[in-house]
């Protein structure tokens, strides 16, 4: 079978070629003639799709539908799914729509409660920092700094072992037990003492969150398939929006117990949230089953799918991506897969891109609420006036992933945070001390609004993996790779530039506009790899491709009827 496995155009964009050999395979598959019917569309403004053309069959051609090709990609016995594959099995778009929602409220939903909960723990420091934290303390903006970078080196750390411990028992698993362990080291942060219980706090948050994201990853793509993941994961990371509006409510009450039994108020604050996010995690022992077809529990005797429901999740994931059958959910990965991943150059733009794109954005972000303190707003106004800025970037978050969902364009969609960056920087790069604070906080505002590309970079590098056994590994490297420039960015405002950070922001808009470059090199640099492999691809007869497929020892993008998205 000669249908390519990935391409880098929109499904009904396919070149003329293509079309032909598809038409040429579905005409020699044995299973029964597949007639695949358009999903019906929306349009932008709609919320959900139009009525008609819901009962056209929705199964996907895939390799699956030709016997030379099926037994190339048949699950094994060990996966656990294999009871519901089938590769005849056919339904309608009206079923397929009904099963994501049902994934959407069931799997995504609590997704997103679980990331809310990191990022209450996560982001409370930059509240308690309202409430003089430092002075309590007795520390500065450089040790503030020291804690970040600590905090970002051993949360960079945690992140390939975590995937590891979480590919072998299972991130249903191991996800729940990273929450309950992080939900108690936030909490006893209420008896910080000084310089040296802060720094070791903020180690132990980062060794116990690191690898969180992206188990949560590795668990969604078992629901979804490829086209699908951007979206989810913009909506997962809403959540992290929600937490900073949330937090900064409940900071603006909590913070105001200081002096109850003599203590601070944010005491309190990492107290309470620490708590209340130990709740979630505990909840989530019966909240994540191991996968779709493992569902039922003493405490859940129905499960949460039929088996027609089943087979459809499983056998639709499959035809988009045959090899996420490879690994079992239970399955550890060796020294030889892990090396693998990390020498293939082929992903190594997305981690480049992973490490750079957030510096510009992140010190004003992180600083935002000191500088707001600066500029003499009290502690109640700096968390409330913190709120725009947070509603803005989640409203820009899921603009850029219906963007990337629309065009079909990872680079186009993700470039955008430079773009919107860089003009803000140099605005305040500008300012000087006679600057009115609404302008200045105007403008801070606006940059830490910036439309947060992240998601739809963590599913362009699973995209291009093309595998569970190298996206398993290539999501950590890729986070490392963002924590890595998080850890650059936390240290580019020094204490000796405050207040305007005049040094700071030229190195912030000399990196913003290195990015830019580096975004139209890799679109170059991944569509000269997708031309030349076809190139090579369409040169060979189709026994010949024929040959390569049965005979290739090539696994993930390697396989040269590989397509990589940009």
């Amino acid at each position: 079978m000669t249908t390519v496995l990935r391409s880098s155009r929109p499904d009904d964009s396919r070149s003329s070629t293509e079309k032909d050999e598809l038409r040429l395979d579905l005409k020699t598959a044995s299973t029964t003639t597949l007639e695949v019917s358009e999903p019906p569309r929306r349009r932008w403004w709609q919320l959900f799709h139009t009525n008609s053309g819901l009962d056209g069959v929705a199964t996907q051609p895939s390799v699956f539908d030709d016997p030379k090709t099926l037994d190339l990609y048949r699950p094994s016995a060990s996966y656990e799914n294999t009871h519901r594959f089938d590769p005849s099995a056919r339904w309608t778009w009206r079923e397929e729509f009904r099963v994501v929602r049902k994934i959407d409220w069931r799997v995504s939903l609590w997704a997103f409660i679980m990331f809310f909960a990191l990022d209450l723990d996560r982001i409370n420091i930059s509240q308690a920092n309202t409430d003089n934290f430092l002075n309590d303390l007795k520390m500065n903006t450089n040790d503030f700094n020291l804690g970040n970078t600590l905090f970002r080196l051993c949360f960079l750390l945690a992140e390939l072992p975590s995937q590891l411990v979480s590919k072998k028992v299972g991130p249903d698993v191991w996800i729940p037990c990273q929450m309950v362990l992080w939900s108690a080291i936030s909490l006893s942060q209420y008896w910080l003492s000084g310089r040296g219980s802060f720094l070791a706090t903020r180690c132990l948050l980062g060794f116990a969150q690191g690898g969180f994201i992206p188990d949560v990853v590795l668990y969604l793509s078992y629901y979804y398939k490829t086209k699908e993941l951007p979206i989810r994961l913009a909506w997962f990371w809403v959540s992290n929006y929600v937490a900073s509006i949330a937090g900064a409510f409940m900071a603006t009450g909590l913070l105001r117990l200081r002096g109850i039994n003599g203590k601070a108020g944010w005491r309190y604050l990492f107290l309470i949230e620490g708590g209340l996010t130990l709740l979630v995690g505990l909840i989530s022992f019966f909240m994540m089953p191991p996968g779709p077809t493992q569902t039922k529990a003493w405490y859940r005797p129905n499960g949460w799918f039929t088996e027609r429901e089943e087979v459809i999740i499983v056998n639709r994931v499959l035809r988009d991506d045959p090899n996420k059958s490879d690994m079992h959910n239970r399955e550890g990965l060796s020294a030889r897969m892990i090396l693998q991943v990390i020498t293939d150059w082929r992903m190594w733009p997305v981690y480049v891109l992973g490490l750079l794109h957030m510096i510009p954005v992140t010190p004003p972000q992180t600083y935002l609420t000191l500088s707001l303190r600066n500029l003499g707003f009290g502690t109640t106004e700096s968390n409330l006036l913190s709120i725009p800025s947070t509603v803005i970037g989640g409203v820009t978050l899921l603009l850029a992933g219906y963007f990337s969902e629309m065009m079909n364009s990872r680079v186009a969609a993700t470039v955008i945070l430079q773009i919107w960056a860089l003009p803000l920087l140099i605005a305040l790069y500008t300012f000087n001390s006679h600057t009115s604070q609404w302008v200045y906080y105007a403008v801070v505002t606006l940059i830490t609004g910036f439309p947060y590309v992240h998601p739809i970079q963590v599913a362009w590098a699973s995209s291009n993996s093309y595998s569970v056994r190298t996206r398993t590994v290539s999501a950590s490297i890729y986070n490392m790779c963002v924590q890595a420039g998080a850890m650059i960015g936390a240290n580019i405002y020094r204490n000796d530039d405050k207040p305007l950070y005049k040094r700071g922001n030229r190195v912030l808009i000399g990196i913003c506009s290195m990015n830019i470059v580096l975004y139209l090199l890799t679109y170059l640099f991944y569509r000269t790899l997708n031309k030349n492999r076809e190139k090579i691809w369409n040169a060979w007869t189709h026994k010949e491709q024929q040959e390569y497929l049965d005979t290739t020892e090539d696994d993930g993008n390697r396989r040269m009827n590989f397509r990589f998205v940009y």
